[in-house]
């Protein structure tokens, strides 16, 4: 129980620091430190493939996408002028979907059993919480609609991205006009008139 309460407040801890630091680069180090926390929770709960995969696909792919993108967006432009303060109007609002999140989570976890046996084994049998059996149950069985068209959109996505940033060279009006003078060949001089 100390165990989840640490990394709890350090999942908590690292998310409040990727929205609040003040520059975007320190908010991925934020993001990277919670990741890792969130698969060291899944290893807690013998999971260990979804930690894994926690690793592999977000701290590996969608973290060095978020760096490729700070990067990208940053190189050459002056930084931007602040704006009004807008965060004292959002704390309102903001406790109050806080509150009522916590008590969907805690009314949902009161009205759902609790079945040990269901979730602890070994990590490579079916019927097991985060395993590999189990993991493939839930996506191809129970979500494979959902699964279909998330890669769906995502191929739509792609395509429009290669088609808003594809490079077909200058438009017409600027291509640059073509030189009418004879190039002189070697040993001949040209004649002044």
């Amino acid at each position: 129980m100390i165990g989840f309460v640490l990394l709890a407040l350090a999942l908590v801890a690292s998310a409040l620091f990727v929205v609040t630091a003040s520059k975007p680069v320190y908010s991925v180090v934020g993001l990277l430190a919670n990741f890792i926390a969130l698969a060291i929770t899944y290893l807690t709960l013998h999971a260990e493939f979804l930690a894994v995969i926690q690793i592999v696909v977000y701290s590996g792919a969608i973290l060095i996408l978020f760096v490729f993108v700070i990067a990208l967006l940053s190189s050459g432009v002056k930084p931007f002028a602040a704006g009004p303060d807008r965060a004292p109007r959002i704390l309102g609002p903001a406790l109050v979907c806080a509150a009522v999140g916590a008590a969907v989570v805690v009314v949902a976890a009161l009205l759902t059993p609790f079945a040990p046996e269901a979730i602890y084994g070994l990590t490579g049998q079916a019927d097991v919480f985060g395993s590999v059996a189990d993991f493939g149950n839930a996506l191809f069985h129970h979500n494979l609609l959902p699964f279909e068209v998330t890669a769906f959109v995502l191929m739509v996505a792609i395509i429009g991205v290669v088609l808003l940033a594809g490079d077909d060279g200058p438009p017409p009006s600027r291509r640059p006009k073509r030189n009418r003078e004879p190039i002189a060949k070697p040993g001949r001089e040209r004649i002044a008139r």
